[in-house]
């Protein structure tokens, strides 16, 4: 059986993401989506959400699961038996990013490969950054992130968007 990984922040899942998931869910006989959970960086969501927006968003991908993880991914991986590690490519710039990271990985399980998947050009602008900056100026998220999630990200967008106004009149 060939275990593969798709690590990342999902900070939310985007319709890019769900894009790579679906397409490596087809390569192997079992995906394992790993949401990172990293104390350096301040997601938006915490891992908990994030697993649960991802959870509703592959209900109908049979051989796909999520887990959090945190330290390296190629350990996470090993820990997993998996063999294979997706990663998505926008632009010629996140290559250069991880073509490192991969290289970085092989050099320290070799027996794990990465796949690079090309991410579908209608999403190839698309990030979570992105998502929570439209979000944040009130914008439209819906051509961005899955529909069972949306209300689920507007509603903490909108929460977080009145603790920031409400520390402000504080101030």
């Amino acid at each position: 059986m060939t275990i593969g990984i798709y690590p990342g922040s999902f900070d939310p899942v985007t319709l890019g993401h769900l894009d790579i998931i679906k397409r490596s869910s087809k390569i192997v006989d079992k995906l394992i989506i790993g949401v990172l959970s990293n104390s350096a960086k301040r997601p938006m969501f915490s891992a908990e959400e994030r697993v649960h927006m991802l959870e509703l968003v592959i209900g109908d991908i049979g051989n796909a699961t999520v887990q959090t993880f945190d330290g390296l991914t190629v350990e996470f991986a090993r820990s997993l038996g998996a063999t294979v590690m997706f990663r998505g490519l926008r632009a010629v710039t996140d290559f250069e990013y991880e073509i490192q990271i991969a290289q970085t990985n092989h050099a320290l399980s070799p027996d794990i490969d990465t796949v690079f998947l090309t991410t579908s050009v209608k999403y190839s602008y698309l990030s979570s950054s992105i998502v929570k900056e439209v979000a944040s100026y009130e914008g439209n998220i819906a051509k961005f992130v899955p529909e069972i999630i949306l209300p689920l990200v507007t509603s903490k967008i909108k929460s977080l968007r009145s603790v920031n106004n409400g520390n402000r009149q504080k101030q």
